[in-house]
């Protein structure tokens, strides 16, 4: 015994709160934490305030500083959620959720024939534009059509016309055009606008599913290489240009409902209000959660004037002055006087790593056209058919119908 109390004696207060946490004496209770004597049967009462977390033992009182009971209460919020919102566990227990495979095996052996039928009816409202002069043009939404459906494939322009002969034989399309057709049609500048607005119109099923939203990004590399001369070290480097898709997903079902592409050293937080203002037109939004990097006043109003609540952490250097928004004041208590009830709300954000996850996995991380607007084009092209898989997944799932809303009030 004293040499277990002399080994206690030599350790940190925070190796010491590492234990009291790994022998789980913690309860919440209230707005604060029971914590457990290491040495006797005594409990503590923890108040975690960000910047003066108090604690009743004598150790707090005395030296007002951290002791080892608000380090035990750190370790079990840390273990809970961590800074990136992912749930893990102290002993490695792997978080499950229930699958309802019987509803995904369906939806899978039978995507690609639903994927073809569900892509006709959202092409199918694509306004072809009026003739002016010249060669007549391809109908637009039988081009968007054969667009989609290539880079659903993953296949190459010359391997992929197969399938869009597959695609004439079933009546899904008019008429077939080459791959040559195909590459020209996604370097229209216009083309952009018109997936923009079919993402949207691909989320309309789902509008009554989501009611709450995470605000992400991640890069898409190219083919593009950018070269300089390195005068330190007296040598050209290169490296691989790569573009970045800032995106608005539903949490629940993963559906993207806003989308830019921008360069891939543009920064994220000014890209919240567009994103946002888009999914309103359709959703009625609830939450809208993100990670610090859009932290800011400006994205806090947008999210209010949405009718949502930003569950966006704090820096550590911010403080609770409002400077003309009120929501920003609110928030920043309710992060720090109810740390761990905001934490359950933002970590809701983890969800969208996994929509960037489904569409790498199954549509690639890496652009094979070699012209920007060609690039930017097939990575909308990318986010589309992601939608239409999320589509017929909850179709098979949740009994959703596959009907697309294309008025822009569609909540309404």
């Amino acid at each position: 015994m004293e040499q277990q109390t002399k080994s206690l004696r030599e350790m940190s207060r925070e190796e010491r709160g590492k234990l009291i946490f790994e022998r789980g004496r913690i309860a919440k209770k209230n707005d604060f934490w029971v914590v457990g004597s290491q040495t006797s049967f005594r409990a503590y009462k923890v108040r975690l305030d960000r910047e003066n977390p108090i604690c009743s033992c004598p150790d707090c009182s005395l030296r007002q500083k951290k002791c080892k009971h608000i380090y035990a209460v750190e370790f079990y919020i840390k273990k809970q959620i961590d800074e990136e919102g992912k749930i893990t566990t102290t002993k490695g227990v792997r978080v499950t959720y229930s699958q309802d495979w019987k509803a995904y095996d369906t939806a899978q052996t039978n995507e690609k024939i639903i994927f073809m039928k569900l892509l006709k009816d959202l092409c199918g409202g694509v306004e072809q534009p009026a003739y002016e002069f010249g060669r007549p043009q391809l109908p637009i939404g039988d081009m968007i059509f054969a667009s989609a459906l290539k880079v659903y494939s993953t296949f190459s322009l010359r391997r992929f016309m197969s399938d869009l002969k597959i695609a004439k034989e079933m009546g899904l399309v008019e008429t077939t055009c080459t791959y040559a057709n195909i590459c020209y049609f996604m370097n229209r500048e216009d083309l952009t606008q018109i997936l923009k607005e079919l993402i949207a119109i691909s989320s309309t099923p789902l509008r009554e599913v989501d009611i709450d939203f995470a605000v992400d990004s991640s890069g898409f590399s190219t083919s593009r290489f950018a070269r300089w001369f390195d005068y330190k070290w007296g040598k050209e480097r290169k490296n691989r240009i790569w573009i970045k898709a800032h995106l608005c997903s539903g949490v629940k079902t993963n559906i993207v409902t806003g989308v830019k592409i921008t360069e891939g050293t543009e920064n994220d937080s000014p890209q919240l209000a567009e994103l946002v203002r888009k999914t309103a037109e359709i959703f009625n939004m609830n939450e809208v959660s993100g990670d610090k990097a859009y932290n800011g006043r400006e994205n806090f109003k947008v999210i209010e004037e949405v009718g949502a609540t930003p569950f966006i952490p704090f820096k550590k250097n911010v403080t609770g002055k409002r400077g003309g928004c009120a929501v920003w004041k609110k928030m920043y208590h309710y992060f720090l006087y109810k740390h761990d009830e905001f934490l359950e709300h933002y970590h809701k954000r983890s969800n969208a790593e996994t929509t960037f996850h489904m569409i790498k996995t199954k549509f690639k991380d890496n652009l094979r056209s070699k012209t920007p607007t060609a690039q930017v084009n097939e990575l909308l092209l990318k986010i589309l058919c992601h939608n239409i898989c999320v589509v017929i997944q909850e179709i098979l799932e949740l009994g959703i119908k596959g009907e697309f809303i294309v008025e822009k009030e569609a909540r309404e």
